[in-house]
């Protein structure tokens, strides 16, 4: 069994799950192993799975074992494994330093590294793993490495020819559940003769 994720959140008593079985006669649940901080109750004998306490999620994800026994004769049973995940909100959005960089390019460079882009989540876990992207701007003579964060540009400039200050705007995301949050910045490019 695989329940829909707890929310941190989760309150005591909240129904997590219902375990049944296919047997013509009377059964009995109970959680065997794999509970033993006592995070869930069982109904004998409908089945239903639900917290008894608050959620710590630092001990999640938890597998744990539920027994159905044949109500008149415990030698037949058979047991199934519960795997039950908890969400941590995402409550931070990434934030950069600065709302607003400005970088030299020198003209007739190969295509090069510009400027790394780091920005601060202060969520744990995949809520605060970042990805960085470019929102608006020239995508075709920039682009950014998604995992570090580092500006390049793709293509060499002539300070003679082409605008010669680009603006860009850059986001990083993070990998939050149930949503996704979103960072700014706006990195300003001047060309340089």
């Amino acid at each position: 069994y695989q329940p829909a994720p707890l929310s941190v959140k989760t309150l005591p008593d909240t129904f997590v799950v219902q375990i049944s079985v296919l047997y013509q006669a009377p059964v009995l649940y109970s959680i065997v192993s794999g509970d033993e901080k006592g995070y869930f109750f069982i109904h004998p004998s409908t089945g239903i799975v639900k917290t008894t306490k608050n959620l710590n999620p630092e001990d999640f994800p938890i597998t744990f074992n539920v027994r159905a026994t044949d109500s008149s004769d415990a030698s037949i049973f058979n047991e199934v494994a519960v795997n039950v995940e908890v969400i941590v909100e995402n409550y931070f959005s990434p934030v950069f330093p600065s709302a607003l960089i400005e970088e030299r390019l020198e003209e007739n460079l190969q295509a090069t590294q510009i400027v790394q882009l780091k920005a601060q989540d202060n969520d744990t876990g995949r809520n605060g793993l970042l990805t960085y992207g470019i929102l608006t701007g020239d995508g075709l003579k920039f682009r950014i490495n998604e995992t570090t964060g580092i500006l390049y540009s793709t293509v060499s400039f002539d300070y003679e020819e082409e605008p010669t200050e680009y603006q860009l705007v850059i986001y990083a995301e993070d990998d939050g559940i149930p949503e996704k949050k979103r960072g700014y910045c706006t990195v300003v490019i001047k060309i340089t003769d």
